[in-house]
This record gives C-alpha cells, structure tokens and sequence, in this order.
C-alpha cells in the first residue's frame, strides 16, 4: 500500500514503512514464489536470536556476543547499521538493520 518513491534502499521496514510481524512473513513468501527460492526460517529475519537463553542479549541491550551473531547471521545487513547498532546495542534497535536494501542484498547473494 505504499507508494513506489516511500520504498528507498535505506527505508527500514518497520519504522519507514510501517511493517508488522505478518507482513515479514509476507515479504519470505512473496520472494520465495517470486524467485523461485527456499528461505528458511529466522534466515533473512532471525526473529528468534534474542531469546533469553541465547545470551546474545543481557538487561534490554545487545551483548558483543550478539553483535557479533548478527554480523555472522546478516552479512546481507548493511554494515554501517550494525555499527550503529554496536554504539547503541539496544535491542529495539535491532529492527533498524531491516531495511530494503538488506532484503535486496539477501536476494541477490541468494540468486547467485
């Protein structure tokens, strides 16, 4: 329901662009049918890394430990955001690194 010039490679889906949960799972099956690819789950959006058991985040912040997965899990991210994300490791901040140019990156690296 946006218009074509809201949807920039640096818009971040949820805050940009106003993405909910479903529509994360909308944009896995749309690319999955789309190009004609498996995405397995948590692969593009690891929704699941912050659990408490996981240690990947301590007191509402981000641990090295997570900064560290989500540079090994999201090599797709742009890397200026996950620095930004290491200088302010709240996790409400982590939806940032979601943005378009992310999801273009994954397809692409995915593709070829």
């Amino acid at each position: 329901g946006l218009d074509d010039d809201e949807v920039k490679p640096s818009a971040r889906l949820k805050a940009d662009l106003g993405a909910e949960s479903i529509d994360f799972l909308d944009i896995v099956f749309r690319l999955e049918r789309n190009f004609s690819t498996k995405i397995p789950r948590n692969e593009l959006f690891p929704e699941s890394l912050f659990t408490a058991e996981s240690g990947f985040a301590e007191g509402g912040k981000v641990t090295e430990k997570g900064i560290a997965e989500l540079r090994a899990r999201l090599p797709h991210a742009d890397k200026e955001t996950i620095d930004k994300l290491a200088a302010d490791p709240r996790v409400e901040n982590v939806e940032d690194l979601f943005t378009v140019n992310m999801v273009v990156n994954f397809l692409a690296a995915r593709l070829s």
